[in-house]
C-alpha cells in the first residue's frame, strides 16, 4: 500500500441497485483506514475522457447507502477505446485511451475502482495493459459476470421482477389469461429462473434453453383441460425458438452492443393464442428491472464488496476484481474476466428445482 494517495472510482454501464452502497463503502474505508483521497469520476469512463471529475469525502457518501442508481453517474457506450465522436454529421469511433491515460496520470491517481459488470471488465483489462492499475467490483443485475458467483444488483431484480410475476397472477386468474412476463438478462438467464422460480411460474425460457413451440402449447392447453384456466410464463428477453432468432427491438450505432433485445413476449403471446385460442397478454418489466432502492441483500453484498475492494487496495493486490466465491470475499485477476460470459448451466440446481416442482422449461425434455 506504500506510496498509494489518490484513488478513482468511476461506475460504467447500466445503473444497478447497489452502486451508491459499493461507492459508500470503498469511500469510507480507503479514507478512514488507508488515509487515502478518493476521487469521483462522473459518468464512467465518459469522465476520463473529459476529465470530468470531483473530490469524494466521507460526508458526501453518508446517507446514500438505500438510494437506487448511482451519485455519479453512468454510461454503458462509454468505452476510451471505441468513443463514439460525431464528425461531418456522421457518428464516428475514435481510441481515445492516451487522453484517459493522460487524464489518470494528471489527476495523479495511483489506483481506479472500476465498479461495473462484463463491459466495463473488458475495458479495465485493456487500460492494465496500457499501465494502469485497476481494482474491478461486479455489478449487473444479469448476474452474468464471469468470476463471482453473484453479482450485486442481482437480488434486487429478482425481488422486483418476482413481485411482478406475483401481481400478473391475479389477473391471469381473473381472466382465464396465459400472461406472459418478459425480464431482462441478455443472453443468460439467471434472473427470468430465479424470478419464475420465485414468483411460481407455470413456464420459463432461459437463454440457454431453446424453447419448442408445441411443448409450450402443451403446457398450457393441458392446464386449461384440467381446469387451471389460466397460465404464467417467465420468458428472458434472450430466450428464442429452436431454429430460431433471437427478438431485436432496435439496432444502436453508437453503442458497444448493437441491438437492443426486446418484443419476444409479445410475439411468442401472439403464437400461442393462435395455436391454443387461449386470450394471451404481455408485459415486459423494462427498466423497473433496475430502479428503486436495494435490498438488505444487496446492501450487505455492496458494502463487503466496496470493503474488499479498498482492503485489496491496502494489500497492494492490483488489478484483481474483488468476487463472493461460496460466501467469502475473494480476489479474481481482471485478465480473467473480461470478455466472458457466465450462463446458466444445464445441470444448475435451479434448474433442477424448477424442474422438480413441475416448472417447464419449455422443451419435452433436457
Amino acid at each position: 500500500m506504500s506510496g498509494i494517495k489518490r484513488v478513482g472510482v468511476l461506475t460504467g454501464g447500466g445503473d444497478c441497485p447497489g452502486l451508491n452502497a459499493v461507492i459508500r463503502a470503498v469511500t469510507k474505508s480507503l479514507i478512514t483506514r488507508y488515509n487515502i483521497d478518493v476521487i469521483g469520476i462522473e459518468d464512467g469512463f465518459d469522465g476520463l475522457i473529459e476529465n470530468r471529475t470531483r473530490p469524494l469525502h466521507y460526508d458526501d457518501v453518508s446517507g446514500i447507502l438505500q438510494t437506487g442508481g448511482t451519485i455519479l453517474g453512468t454510461s454503458n457506450k462509454a468505452n476510451p477505446f471505441k468513443h463514439p465522436y460525431i464528425r461531418d454529421g456522421k457518428t464516428v469511433c475514435i481510441d481515445c485511451s492516451d487522453k484517459v491515460i493522460r487524464n489518470v496520470n494528471d489527476l495523479e491517481l495511483d489506483i481506479l475502482v472500476c465498479i461495473g459488470g462484463d463491459g466495463t471488465m473488458g475495458i479495465a483489462k485493456k487500460l492494465i495493459d496500457r499501465g494502469i492499475n485497476i481494482i474491478g467490483v461486479p455489478k449487473t443485475i444479469d448476474n452474468d459476470l464471469y468470476g463471482t458467483d453473484i453479482t450485486f444488483g442481482y437480488d434486487t431484480a429478482v425481488s422486483i421482477a418476482a413481485e411482478a410475476v406475483d401481481r400478473i397472477h391475479t389477473t391471469a386468474q381473473s381472466h382465464h389469461r396465459v400472461m406472459l412476463v418478459e425480464i431482462m438478462g441478455r443472453y443468460a438467464g439467471w434472473l427470468t429462473l430465479g424470478a419464475g422460480i420465485a414468483g411460481g411460474a407455470d413456464i420459463i425460457l432461459i437463454p440457454e434453453i431453446d424453447y419448442d413451440l408445441d411443448a409450450i402449447c402443451k403446457v398450457v392447453e393441458k392446464r386449461s383441460k384440467k381446469g387451471r384456466r389460466f397460465s404464467i410464463i417467465a420468458v428472458a428477453e434472450g430466450a428464442k425458438e429452436k431454429g430460431g432468432e433471437l427478438t431485436i427491438s432496435r439496432y444502436i450505432k453508437d453503442s458497444p452492443d448493437k441491438f437492443r433485445l426486446g418484443g419476444i413476449s409479445v410475439n411468442l403471446g401472439n403464437e400461442i393464442e393462435d395455436r391454443t385460442g387461449l386470450e394471451t397478454r404481455a408485459t415486459i418489466l423494462g427498466h423497473l428491472q433496475r430502479g428503486g432502492t436495494p435490498t438488505a441483500y444487496d446492501r450487505i453484498l455492496s458494502t463487503r464488496y466496496g470493503v474488499g475492494a479498498a482492503d485489496l487496495i491496502g494489500k497492494g493486490i492490483l488489478n484483481h476484481m474483488v468476487a463472493l466465491q461460496g460466501n467469502k470475499i475473494v480476489s479474481v485477476p481482471i485478465e480473467q474476466i473480461g470478455g466472458k460470459t457466465r450462463t446458466v448451466p444445464l445441470h444448475d440446481e435451479l434448474i433442477n428445482a424448477a424442474l422438480e416442482v413441475g416448472t417447464s422449461l419449455g422443451v419435452e425434455e433436457i
